[in-house]
C-alpha cells in the first residue's frame, strides 16, 4: 500500500472518529430527549451541501485529572461556515454528547476563530449553546476562553449580526456571550440560562426554585427579556434564525436585502379609516394596523412576550426591510414603562447599526406612573429610548394614530428627536396630557366652587379637547408634516422611505456617547 493511500486512510479514520461525536449511546440519549445533535442543527441551518467544517481535528491539551487519556471529539464544539439563503454565515454548535459540551481552552479557540473569520468576512455569526459549562479540569484556561469569546462579541457588535440559540444548559459565565449578542432564541422545556443554579441559590439564600422557573425559556422571554424568542423545538429555533437573517444585511456596510412579495406599494386600506375606536379609552390591537401596512401583511415580531405594551418587529415595505416600534393600546393602554423603554431602545439601536429604516407608530398616554417605576429608574430607562432615537441616523418615520401626550409624545420619535417625516391621522391627540387631567389642573378652583362640579369638569374637558386634543396645532407648527387619510398610510410611508433612502447624517466626532445604561 502506498504511503499516500495510508495517509488518506488515516484521515478518513480520524474524520470518522470525530463524526461519532460522543458515541452511539450518548447520541441516542440526546435524541430521545427530542433534541437535535450539534451536527444535525448545523445541517438544518445551512443550505443543503454548503456547510464546511473547520477545526474538526482540534483536541484539548489538558493533562490533569486523567484528561490526558480522554478523547473529546472536535473538543465538544463543531464550527464552520456555509450559506443561508445563498449568503455566507459562520456558526458554531456545542456538542453536549461530547463531554457535556464543556468549554475548555481549545473549545474556546475554535469559537473565537469562527468569530474572527466572520468579522473579517463581514458575515453573520450564529452560535448554538448546549453545554455543561466551563471544563473545570482546565481551570483558568477555561475562564480565559470565556473572556476571549466575550471580547469578540463586543468587537463584532454593530458590525455583523450575532444570533444565539440556547438549546440546552447555559450557566455561569457562559450566559454572558448570549447576553452580548443581538438576538437570543430559547427552546422551551429543554434549555435554560442562569448565573447561579437552583442548588447554589438554595444553599446560600434558602430559596427553593427549579431550573425552568429560574432560567427556562418562558422565564427569560416573559420576565427578564434576555430571550427574544421562546420556541417549541430545535427545528423551530433554526427556522426562526433562517427567517430572521432575511431581514438583515450581512454587515453594517451593506443595505438590507430587498425581497419582493408582490404587494402594491400604492395599495390603500379602507379598513384603516375605521380602525380607531370612537371612545377615547377603547383599545385596539396595533398589530392589525401593522399587518395592513406591511408587504403581504407579514411582520416578524421580536420579544412578543416581553413588555407587550410596546410592539417591535421587522416588516417589508415595498420589499425593503424596515423596523417597526409601536405602542400597543390593548396592553396597559400603550403606556411606556421601564421594560418597554429598554425593549424599544435596544431594537432601535440594532436597526440603526445595520441600516434598517424605522417606522414608529405612536398611541401613548404617557409613562406609567407609580413608585415602583420611579424607584426602578424609569427616568434612566426612559432616557435610553430618547437617546436611541436621537442617535439613530437611518430614515425615521413617525405615525401618530391617536394619543401622544407629554413626555411620551416626545419619546416616541417626535420631530424634536430627529424624526425625518411625521404623519398624523385626524384622530391624533397631541397634547401635554389628557383632557381630564388638564381640566383638573387648569380649572381646579373653578370646578371645586361650581354648583355642579361634574358638569363644569365635563365642559372644561370638552373645551380642552377642542383646543388641544387634535393634530392641527402641531401641524401648524410644522411638528407634523402631514395629516393624512388613514387608508392612504401605506403609500405615504413607502413614499417617504423611498425619498429618504439616500439619507446621510454627519454626527459630531467623539469616541462614543455615554448612554444612561
Amino acid at each position: 500500500m502506498s504511503r499516500t493511500i495510508e495517509k488518506l486512510r488515516e484521515l478518513k479514520l480520524r474524520e470518522n472518529e470525530v463524526l461519532k461525536m460522543g458515541g452511539e449511546d450518548a447520541v441516542r440519549k440526546h435524541q430521545e430527549k427530542g433534541k437535535l445533535t450539534a451536527r444535525e442543527r448545523l445541517f438544518h441551518l445551512f443550505d443543503p451541501g454548503t456547510f464546511q467544517e473547520l477545526d474538526a481535528l482540534v483536541t484539548h491539551r489538558c493533562v490533569h485529572f486523567g484528561m490526558e487519556d480522554t478523547f473529546i471529539p472536535a473538543d465538544g464544539v463543531i464550527t464552520g461556515h456555509g450559506l443561508v439563503d445563498g449568503r455566507p454565515v459562520f456558526a458554531y454548535a456545542q456538542d453536549f454528547t461530547a463531554r457535556g459540551g464543556s468549554l475548555g481552552e481549545m473549545h474556546a479557540k475554535k469559537i473565537t476563530k469562527v468569530q474572527d473569520l466572520a468579522l473579517k468576512a463581514g458575515a453573520p455569526v450564529v452560535g448554538m449553546n448546549d453545554s455543561g459549562g466551563a471544563r473545570i479540569q482546565e481551570g483558568v484556561d477555561a475562564l480565559a476562553g470565556f473572556g476571549e469569546i466575550f471580547t469578540r462579541n463586543a468587537d463584532a457588535s454593530g458590525v455583523i449580526p450575532q444570533i444565539c440559540a440556547i438549546m440546552g444548559p447555559t450557566a455561569g459565565g457562559a450566559v454572558y456571550s448570549p447576553g452580548m449578542m443581538d438576538w437570543v432564541f430559547m427552546v422551551k422545556n429543554s434549555s435554560y440560562m442562569f448565573i447561579t443554579g437552583p442548588d447554589v441559590i438554595r444553599s446560600v439564600t434558602g430559596e427553593v426554585i427549579d431550573f425552568e422557573s429560574l432560567g427556562g425559556a418562558m422565564t427569560h422571554a416573559v420576565k427578564s427579556g434576555v430571550a427574544h424568542f421562546a420556541v417549541d423545538s430545535d427545528m423551530a429555533a433554526i427556522e426562526g434564525i433562517r427567517e430572521l437573517l432575511t431581514y438583515f444585511p450581512s454587515n453594517n456596510m451593506e443595505d438590507p436585502p430587498v425581497k419582493d412579495l408582490g404587494d402594491d406599494p400604492f395599495r390603500v386600506e379602507p379598513a384603516l379609516d375605521s380602525l380607531i375606536p370612537d371612545a377615547a379609552n377603547a383599545a385596539y390591537d396595533v398589530r392589525t394596523l401593522i399587518g395592513l401596512l406591511a408587504d403581504g401583511g407579514e411582520m416578524f415580531e421580536t420579544q412578543p412576550l416581553f413588555a407587550p405594551n410596546i410592539v417591535t418587529g421587522f416588516v417589508r415595505m415595498n420589499g425593503r426591510s424596515t423596523g417597526v416600534i409601536a405602542n400597543q393600546p390593548s396592553v396597559m393602554a400603550g403606556c411606556l414603562d421601564i421594560d418597554a423603554s429598554d425593549k424599544a431602545a435596544r431594537f432601535i439601536r440594532f436597526c440603526d447599526a445595520f441600516n434598517i429604516p424605522l417606522i414608529t407608530i405612536a398611541d401613548v398616554p404617557g409613562f406609567l406612573p407609580g413608585s415602583s417605576q420611579e424607584w426602578g429608574g424609569i427616568i434612566r430607562h426612559g432616557a435610553k429610548l430618547l437617546w436611541s432615537y436621537v442617535e439613530a441616523t437611518v430614515p425615521k418615520i413617525l405615525l401618530i394614530t391617536r394619543k401622544a401626550y407629554g413626555g411620551a409624545y416626545i419619546a416616541m420619535s417626535s420631530k424634536h428627536l430627529g424624526a425625518d417625516m411625521v404623519f398624523a391621522w385626524p384622530t391624533a391627540e397631541i397634547a401635554v396630557m389628557g383632557a381630564e387631567g388638564a381640566a383638573n389642573i387648569i380649572h381646579r378652583r373653578e370646578i371645586r366652587e361650581a354648583p355642579d362640579p361634574a358638569r363644569t369638569r365635563r365642559e372644561k374637558m370638552e373645551a380642552y379637547e377642542s383646543l388641544f386634543s387634535n393634530p392641527w396645532i402641531a401641524a401648524s407648527r410644522g411638528y407634523v408634516d402631514a395629516v393624512i387619510q388613514p387608508s392612504e398610510t401605506r403609500p405615504r410611508i413607502i413614499g417617504a422611505l423611498e425619498a429618504l433612502s439616500s439619507k446621510r447624517v454627519q454626527k459630531p466626532a467623539r469616541k462614543h456617547g455615554n448612554i444612561p445604561l
